[in-house]
This record gives C-alpha cells, structure tokens and sequence, in this order.
C-alpha cells in the first residue's frame, strides 16, 4: 500500500511556528501570490510589490524579465525563506507549476514494510507542507494514501487559504466516510476514470472522470489539463510515491521537493519508482538547491528546466554563497 510521509506532528514533538522575522516574510510571500493570480498590469523592473493591505517591507521585488528576487537587504533567516518558496510564485498570472514531494528515509524509503510512514521526517518538514498547500491552487494525492493516513490537506499550520483537494482514486474504492469527503474545508474533487454509472458527488466532493490508458492508470496529462481549465494552474502532488513517481515519469513535474531525514529503514516502500535507465547518461540529473529542515536536509529539484513554458521561476537578486538562517529552516 502505497503512503505518504506523515502530515502531522507526532506527540511530543511540536510543529516549529514561524519566527517573527519569517512571519513578516510569510505574509509578503501570501500577498505576492494573491497579486500574482490577479495582476493585469506589468511592473516596471525590478519594482517591490504595491501592497495595499500588508507591509512587505521591500521584502519581494519583481522584475518582466526575472520575476521574483529577493532583494540584497533581506538576511538570515528571512532571505533562506524567500529564496525556498519564491520559485513557487507564478511569474505571470496564467503561469503554471506542479511540483512534487516527498519525505524520505536515507535509504530512500517513506514507510516501513508494514507501512508505518510516521513519521519518517521531521516537524520542520510537516510546517514545510503545509506552507507548500498554502502556496498552491490545488494539492493532489492517490488513493492509499488517504487509505492509509486519511489526511485533511489543509493549511492548518500556517497561514494562508486551503488548496482545492484533488483525490485519485481511478475505481473509486475509498469509502465516503473519509474526512476530505466530509469535512467541508476545502473544494474537493473525487478523480475517477471515466466510464458508466458514476455519481455527481461523493459526499460533499465532486466526482471527475478523466479518461484513462490502456494500462487502465488515469491519463495524467488530461486530469492536469483539466484542472487547468478549472483555474488551478498551481499543482501539489504531496503523495505518495507511486503517485509522485507517476507524475515525474511523465515529465509532468517541473520542480520535486525531496525532504530526506537522518534515518536507515532497511527495508520498507520506496519513495520514487521510475523505468530503469539504460546507461547513467541517460538518468535524470536535475539541478538542485539545498536546503536545511531541522534535522532534515531538503532538495529543491528542477525536474524540468525550461519553467518560461510551462511553470513559474524566480530568480534570486544578489544571492549570497553561504547564507545563514534560523536553525529550523536554513541554506545548506
């Protein structure tokens, strides 16, 4: 059964909040979103954000021709914040993004051979999620993973609106009673494939239908279409790692989050699972940054490198070789 890393904090050990300084950042970083969705003017170069409603404190500027950069005045553990999620901003309003993630064990695994997945990263890494749902119009996951975790998928831990809940479940076999089918905090849709007799809802979320290929595996890059033409332009695909593996093979992902932590599993679920490679040549070498999540360290891979077609990409102003943040959340 396929599962995602845990997306809660276990008992004992609490969630970081943001700091003051990451807060402030975190709000600038919510409102360039918001502007960013709504924008129909151009910015001259280089310009900070207009805020009507919350000071960024020149925290963000936007150039046509870069987009999003942090600005030389920004430090710490500010400038580690912005640079980690700025990427995740669309640089024109009709842009598009799906990124992926994963929480893995060093030996490359989210769940052990029975399936326990909690939790194999860290609290930092859970913050981490839930300001990566914040950021997205919409956060996707399979079938076992709501099986096995039965996972809300909302911002709870940081501000910011929940993402649409995108749910794939190609022969419909979750039962209704689960709580993204019942809670009501956040639009959400049942994908399913598409065939006879299915219903219009499933509890209190719309059933989909996407056509499907002869493997009978939903046809991925008509379900993100889809979603497109609905308006969510920005996709999570949080779990687990068939499904995330399903979207990098495609060449659907254009950014994966990796959060890997110190810990040997020996034996246990995979995370990502592709087509062997013939010859190491031939192997995906994305280019990465990294970063530090409390114990965990996190790689920011750009899976598809070319973003001025299909996604968003920032461009950071100035970035300093050995920037220092907090110890939560850090530059490696």
């Amino acid at each position: 059964m396929e599962s995602a890393a845990s997306r809660q904090s276990p008992p004992g050990l609490p969630v970081p909040d943001l700091t003051p300084a990451e807060d402030q950042a975190w709000s600038a970083l919510l409102f360039a979103r918001r502007w960013s969705r709504g924008a129909t003017a151009p910015l001259a170069s280089a310009t900070p954000v207009p805020d009507p409603l919350m000071a960024t404190e020149g925290l963000i500027a936007r150039s046509e021709a870069t987009g999003w950069g942090v600005p030389p005045a920004a430090t710490g553990e500010v400038r580690t914040l912005l640079e980690l999620y700025l990427p995740l901003l669309p640089r024109q309003p009709m842009a598009t993004l799906t990124l992926g993630h994963l929480g893995q064990s060093l030996d490359g695994y989210i769940a052990t051979a029975r399936g326990e997945s909690c939790y194999v990263t860290g609290p930092a890494n859970i913050r981490h999620l839930h300001c990566l749902r914040a950021l997205a119009d919409a956060v996707l996951v399979g079938a076992e993973t709501v099986a096995a975790d039965d996972p809300r998928l909302t911002t709870r831990l940081v501000p910011g609106d929940n993402p649409t809940r995108v749910i794939l479940d190609p022969r419909r076999r979750l039962p209704v009673a689960r709580q993204v089918f019942q809670d009501g905090a956040a639009p959400t849709l049942l994908v399913c494939a598409a065939g006879e007799g299915l219903p219009h809802r499933w509890g209190q979320a719309e059933v989909l239908a996407v056509p499907t290929a002869e493997d009978g595996r939903l046809r991925l890059e008509a379900l993100v279409g889809e979603l497109h033409r609905r308006g969510l332009r920005h996709l999570f695909v949080e779990g687990g790692g068939l499904t995330v593996s399903r979207f990098l093979a495609a060449g659907l992902l254009d950014r994966l989050h990796l959060a890997v932590a110190p810990l040997v599993i020996g034996e246990g679920r995979r995370g990502l699972s592709l087509p062997a490679s013939p010859a190491l040549g031939d192997c995906l070498r994305p280019s990465c940054r990294v970063f530090r999540l409390g114990a965990d360290l996190l790689f920011d891979c750009e899976t598809r490198p070319d973003p001025g077609e299909v996604g968003a990409r920032a461009v950071t102003a100035q970035r300093g070789d050995n920037a220092v943040g907090a110890p939560v959340l850090s530059r490696v």
